[in-house]
């Protein structure tokens, strides 16, 4: 399934997409797409409903964040030995979680912000999973189980604020609108492999991103048993696991985003998002 939230901002209602592609309103159905309705059963509930039985969602509405009322938003550092590599940076021996605010969190094709003040404003397109069931302490055997779906993250970062070491990382990512989720939530069932999905990123029509999940040093699975040992993964907690090569920090020369940009990522199975950026006044 490909499970949406599409209209105002705030007043997103769930849906679903038909086999058309069409949106379908499935707000008369569930709430929202969060909590129980992420679980093994609640998915299975959707499964069993016809899109086609379901009102179609008039004319060509906004999508927002796929998921509702994240309560956790993790990245996750150097995940790609050539993006680790072009940094000049140490290959992590274990994950770099770092956070960012569930604050900057928006919608696949919404605006990006530029303040005046960020000069080195730069992209990073990455595969995100979204939590399902509680995972506490599990096994990388078993710890896709705990998975509902997988969408296109940016981890947009303003440079700037990260030569102040890996605390500095939050400030530097969670700025308004520095996490474009979506446009959909893809459920596990149609995305069997999270470690052979291509990923790209264009920026002005110009490709800056080419990769594969599968050169991600640590898996989804390691990702989700590891994160579980620190502490209890929730229902819609979000985490984004890392970029390839080809950022604007590491190109010579370096290529930061400037008001009028657009930015479009595609990861194989999930969509696309496209995404302008904007002078914040």
């Amino acid at each position: 399934m490909k499970l949406v939230r599409f209209g105002d901002v705030g007043q997103e209602k769930p849906g679903i997409l038909d086999a058309d592609g069409k949106v379908r309103d499935l707000s008369g159905t569930i709430d929202d797409i969060a909590g129980d309705v992420l679980s093994p059963e609640g998915l299975q509930r959707l499964r069993d409903i016809d899109p086609r039985s379901l009102p179609a969602a008039g004319g060509n509405p906004r999508l927002g964040v796929p998921v509702g009322g994240v309560p956790k938003f993790f990245g996750i550092g150097l995940n790609y030995r050539d993006h680790a590599e072009e940094t000049g940076l140490p290959i992590p021996e274990v994950p770099i979680v770092f956070v960012k605010a569930t604050s900057c969190i928006s919608g696949p094709n919404d605006p990006v912000l530029a303040p005046a003040d960020f000069k080195r404003m730069d992209y990073e397109v990455e595969l995100g999973f979204v939590i399902g069931s509680p995972a506490k302490r599990v096994s990388v055997e078993n710890a896709l189980d705990y998975v509902a779906g997988y969408c296109i993250g940016n981890d947009v970062s303003e440079r700037s604020l990260q030569k102040g070491g890996p605390g500095e990382w939050i400030k530097a990512k969670s700025y308004d609108s520095f996490g474009p989720l979506g446009p959909w939530l893809v459920t596990t069932d149609e995305i069997p492999d999270p470690q052979n999905l291509e990923l790209t990123m264009d920026l002005n029509g110009e490709r800056m991103q080419t990769g594969n999940t599968a050169t991600m040093i640590f898996p989804v699975a390691e990702l989700v048993s590891y994160i579980s040992k620190y502490m209890t993964l929730m229902p819609g907690d979000v985490v984004i696991t890392g970029t390839p090569p080809g950022v604007g920090m590491a190109r010579n020369p370096r290529v930061f985003l400037k008001a009028g940009d657009e930015m479009v990522l595609r990861v194989a199975g999930l969509g696309e998002q496209r995404t302008t950026v904007v002078a914040e006044s």
